[in-house]
């Protein structure tokens, strides 16, 4: 097993132009471990959404180094990271972004086939079985529920087998019952495929169920209760 599968050096990144500049990501170092549920929290415009977009591969770094899975992103050309992506990274939006007029099964299925992988709409089947919408592939976004919908975008995150899922305010636009529902949706599968699970929440309840939580504050990492006290002991000693 290896023994990062996510791994930031020194990530800075900067957004916006000229006087609206602002920096966003500060000189990050972050491991995260296979099979690892990580919560990623903090204040608003902390810089959390925008790391997840850099883990997700979907930001680039102005600087530093992106390891996931053994790939340097950040030395990726754009066709070959959206490969990358495609193959190694399930995302999952709070407002779902599925296609209006596409079924739930196509919905799925397009992903698969753009990545040119064999038997797209019985993979694409199986995962929404999967979630609990089997009765459902053949209707449309907009006859569905919220839940429902976020379970066809869990299930075209799932649908290419990736090692990591990010999750991005999944929850969200969710009612607490059904937010709930779909929070064991994706701890069961992150348990059952052995994936590394990534979300930014706003919901401390949610958060509390991975196994890790990393709080961003400034564009910066704090260092959790454990390391602080660590690190104030060793300050003591010295």
């Amino acid at each position: 097993m290896k023994k990062t599968i996510i791994e930031l050096k020194k990530a800075d990144l900067t957004l916006g132009n000229a006087a609206a500049t602002v920096h966003v990501l500060k000189s990050i170092d972050l491991e995260i471990q296979p099979g690892e549920s990580i919560g990623i929290v903090g204040p608003s415009g902390s810089g959390k959404s925008t790391l997840l977009m850099v883990l997700a591969g979907l930001e680039r770094l102005d600087s530093g180094e992106i390891i996931i899975n053994d790939t340097a992103l950040h030395n990726l050309s754009e066709d070959a990271l959206a490969t990358f992506r495609g193959q190694n990274i399930g995302i999952v939006f709070q407002s779902f972004h599925l296609i209006a007029n596409m079924t739930a099964l196509e919905n799925v299925a397009v992903p698969l086939e753009l990545a040119n992988i064999k038997n797209p709409f019985d993979i694409a089947a199986k995962e929404l079985q999967d979630v609990g919408l089997g009765e459902r592939m053949n209707h449309y976004p907009g006859q569905l529920s919220g839940g429902e919908q976020q379970r066809v975008a869990i299930a075209r995150a799932l649908a290419p087998s990736p090692a990591v899922l990010i999750a991005d305010e999944p929850t969200g636009n969710l009612d607490g019952t059904t937010g709930r529902q779909i929070a064991d949706l994706l701890f069961a599968k992150q348990v059952e495929r052995q994936m590394t699970l990534v979300l930014v929440t706003h919901d401390p309840a949610l958060a509390s169920r991975c196994s890790r939580q990393i709080r961003v504050r400034s564009g910066q990492i704090e260092p959790d209760d454990a390391a602080a006290a660590a690190n104030a002991s060793k300050a003591r000693m010295a």
